[in-house]
């Protein structure tokens, strides 16, 4: 008999939310950019983070123009880029790494487009479980969506606080895997508080979704991550994370302990 894991999905994004949900545990969701801040670091970088508590790894493909990214991502996707760091590149670090957790392409379309039709499959095929496009909303490109959505990858999209509720159903019912719940608007990066209006947000996303609703933008703390923990289904963690990597490994596999802490706490 095939286990409840198995029956739900194939995909390691359902099967790691199924998991949380059966041990009623929360997900941390960790960012990093391919690459950054080198490749021998970055491939530490992927295994400690499974080590250290992560459920879920997204992995951003350098891109030279990302304008929902702060000042820290940026910075970081530059210097990628400047070492030669491609999608390609970003392939061949995710399947050196060989993770047992789920690994999202976070990227643009952008590179996707310039990889080729049969950069999906390259992907799947490199170790990766999911897709997040940052600047494709749904039903700005009915082809694209269809290829994304169809291409066996869960196909993450993003949710922004001003969003009305149908039209968070809308592009609920186009994705899979998780909802991103934006906390805030504006690009990435740290933040002191916790937006005051998150719980209602969450509420209202979770009254036209099944899917299980991750939370980004700002998070930086054990505290923030321990709050937001007790509303949604997880917290995704990247300008913190990919700022203490650019000091060290040892300083970003802490952050990523702390934050594990806090949630199972």
């Amino acid at each position: 008999m095939a286990s409840t894991l198995e029956t739900i999905s194939a995909n390691r994004v359902d099967q790691r939310f199924a998991l949380l949900r059966a041990t009623r545990r929360k997900a941390l969701v960790c960012y990093v950019t391919a690459g950054h801040p080198d490749m021998s670091q970055s491939l530490s970088l992927l295994r400690g983070l499974e080590d250290n508590g992560a459920d879920v790894v997204e992995v951003g493909v350098p891109f030279s123009d990302p304008i929902a990214d702060g000042p820290v991502i940026q910075a970081s996707s530059q210097q990628a880029l400047a070492a030669g760091m491609t999608l390609d590149r970003t392939l061949d670090l995710v399947s050196k790494a060989s993770l047992n957790i789920p690994v999202v392409l976070f990227t643009y379309l952008n590179p996707l487009m310039a990889g080729g039709d049969d950069c999906l499959h390259r992907a799947a095929d490199a170790g990766v479980d999911g897709i997040l496009v940052t600047d494709l909303p749904v039903g700005a490109d009915a082809a694209r969506e269809s290829w994304l959505g169809e291409s066996g990858l869960s196909f993450i999209r993003l949710v922004a606080p001003t969003t009305p509720v149908e039209r968070m159903r809308e592009i609920s019912q186009h994705g899979s895997g998780f909802v991103y719940l934006i906390s805030r608007l504006g690009v990435t990066g740290m933040r002191d508080d916790v937006a005051s209006d998150l719980a209602p947000t969450i509420d209202r996303l979770r009254s036209v979704t099944k899917l299980p609703i991750c939370v980004g933008f700002g998070i930086s703390t054990a505290s923030q991550a321990a709050a937001i923990g007790k509303l949604a289904d997880g917290v995704v963690v990247g300008s913190a994370l990919v700022q203490a990597a650019g000091s060290s490994i040892g300083e970003a596999l802490e952050l990523v302990g702390s934050l594990r802490g806090a949630l199972d706490a």
